[in-house]
C-alpha cells in the first residue's frame, strides 16, 4: 500500500474536489417545509448535512448545472480532446487550438457555442479547466478535474489523448447497450399498439355479430368487458397513467428513494449482474484516468463516484474515503462497497503489489467492457423470445376469444339443420 499511500497526499489536498452549490426543498422535525442554499460534494453529503440539522431532504438541484442547456456527449468529448492532442503535439498555441475547434462546421450549434464560450473565458487569461467548469455543467467533473491536474504539471497534449481514449471507449459501449435494446423495445412497443387497436377498432365492428347470441363464452366475455372498460374510462385511464408516471418522477427526484430504486435495480436477475458489471468497469475506467492524471487518491475517489450513475453504490463512498483516510490500502476500502464485482478489489490489490495500478485498472474496464458486451447480448437473447411469446399469447388470447363464438354458432346452425 506505500505506492497508493504515497500518493494520496491528505493534508489540504481536498480542495481540488468541487464543491458544488446546491438549492435544496426540505422539511423539518415539525412537518414544515423550508428551503435554502448549502454547499456539498454531492447529494449524499448535502442529505447528511440536512440530516444533522434535523431537516429531511425532499429534493436537490445543483445551482451551476441546473442552468446547463446542454451536456456534451461521450463521442463529442471523444473527438474534441483527440483534436486538441493533435493540435497541441503538433505545436498549436491553445486559444488557436480552441478557435479552430470552436468554429468547425460539422459540430452542432450548441457545441460550437460551448466551445466559443471556453474560448473566450481562455483568451481572458482563465485556465482551461476554470474555463470548462463556467460552461454550466457541460463538461464532465472528470475532464475538468484531470485537465486541472494536467495544468499543474504541463502535460495537458497526453490527457487531451488519454480522455479522448476514455470516452471513446464509453460512448462504444453506451452504443452497444442502445443498440441491443432498440429490436426488444420497437418489439413491445408494437405489441402494445397492435392490441390498442385490436381493442379500439376491430372488437367493436364485430360488437353486433355477438350481442345476438345468448351465451357467450368466457374468454368473450373477459376480452369484451376489457374492451368496454377501455372505451369508456379510456381518457379517465390515461391520466390516471400520467399522474402515476408524474409521482414515479418526483418520488425518484427524493435522494433516499432514488438510492433504494438504483438498490433495487442491482438485484434483479441476470440484468442486476450486467449492470453490476458495467457500473465496475466505469468506476474502473474513471479511477484510472484520474490516477494517472496524477491526482490524490482521494480526490480521485471523490470525482469517480459521480461517474458511475448509481447514487446506492455512489453513497457507500464516504465510508471509504473515511478508511483511506485512517490509512487503509484501497483495495481494502474498496471491498465494502456493495455493487461492484469482487475481482474489482482484487485487482486493485494486485496493482498497489506491483505498483502498475494505472495499467491494472484499465484491464480491468476492458475486461468488464467485453463481459458486459457478451452479458448483454445473452440478455438480449432471453428477452427477445419472451417478448415474442408474450405478443403470441395476448393474440392467440384475442384470436380465440373471438372465434368461440361464431365456432359455437356455426356448430349450433349445423345441429339444428341435422335434427
Amino acid at each position: 500500500c506505500g505506492l497508493i499511500r504515497a500518493k494520496r497526499g491528505f493534508a489540504g489536498k481536498e480542495t481540488g474536489v468541487r464543491m458544488a452549490r446546491y438549492y435544496y426543498e426540505a422539511r423539518n422535525k415539525k412537518g414544515r417545509a423550508v428551503t435554502g442554499e448549502m454547499s456539498a460534494v454531492s447529494e449524499e453529503e448535502l442529505y447528511q448535512k440536512l440530516k444533522m440539522e434535523g431537516k429531511y431532504l425532499i429534493d436537490a438541484r445543483d445551482m451551476q448545472e441546473s442552468r446547463s442547456y446542454h451536456q456534451l456527449s461521450p463521442l463529442m468529448l471523444s473527438e474534441f480532446n483527440r483534436e486538441l492532442s493533435d493540435m497541441l503535439g503538433a505545436g498549436v498555441p491553445l486559444v488557436r487550438c480552441l478557435t479552430i475547434l470552436s468554429q468547425e462546421e460539422t459540430r452542432k450549434k450548441k457545441d460550437r457555442e460551448i466551445l466559443t464560450g471556453v474560448l473566450k473565458a481562455v483568451r481572458q487569461g482563465e485556465a482551461l479547466s476554470d474555463a470548462m467548469e463556467q460552461q454550466k455543467g457541460a463538461f464532465p467533473a472528470l475532464m475538468i478535474h484531470m485537465y486541472r491536474a494536467a495544468e499543474n504539471g504541463g502535460n495537458l497534449g497526453g490527457t487531451a489523448m488519454r480522455l479522448s481514449l476514455h470516452y471513446e471507449k464509453e460512448h462504444h459501449l453506451d452504443t452497444r447497450i442502445k443498440g441491443a435494446v432498440t429490436y426488444p423495445k420497437i418489439l413491445a412497443v408494437m405489441s402494445v399498439l397492435m392490441v390498442i387497436f385490436i381493442m379500439s377498432f376491430i372488437l367493436p365492428q364485430l360488437s353486433e355479430l355477438f350481442d345476438n347470441m345468448s351465451q357467450l363464452p368466457l374468454p368473450t366475455r373477459i376480452l369484451f368487458g376489457i374492451s368496454d372498460f377501455i372505451g369508456t374510462h379510456g381518457i379517465g385511464l390515461l391520466a390516471v397513467l400520467i399522474i402515476l408516471v408524474l409521482l414515479f418522477l418526483l418520488l425518484f427526484r427524493i435522494p433516499a428513494v432514488r438510492r433504494k430504486r438504483d438498490e433495487w435495480k442491482l438485484k434483479i436477475p441476470v440484468a442486476g449482474k450486467l449492470l453490476s458489471v458495467i457500473y465496475t468497469a466505469r468506476f474502473a475506467r474513471s479511477l484510472s484516468s484520474l490516477y494517472r492524471s496524477g491526482l490524490p487518491i482521494v480526490n480521485a475517489m471523490q470525482i469517480a463516484r459521480r461517474t458511475i450513475g448509481n447514487s446506492y453504490i455512489e453513497g457507500q463512498f464516504d465510508e471509504v474515503i473515511s478508511l483511506l483516510k485512517e490509512g487503509h490500502c484501497l483495495s481494502e476500502a474498496v471491498d465494502h462497497i456493495n455493487g461492484f464485482r469482487k475481482k474489482l478489489s482484487s485487482v486493485i490489490r494486485v496493482g498497489e503489489e506491483s505498483g502498475d495500478m494505472a495499467v491494472m485498472l484499465d484491464s480491468l474496464a476492458d475486461a468488464f467492457d467485453y463481459e458486459s458486451e457478451m452479458a448483454t447480448g445473452r440478455l438480449i437473447s432471453y428477452l427477445e423470445p419472451a417478448l415474442i411469446i408474450c405478443m403470441a399469447v395476448i393474440i392467440g388470447f384475442i384470436m380465440i376469444a373471438v372465434m368461440m363464438p361464431i365456432y359455437d354458432s356455426y356448430s349450433a346452425i349445423g345441429t339444428s339443420v341435422y335434427y
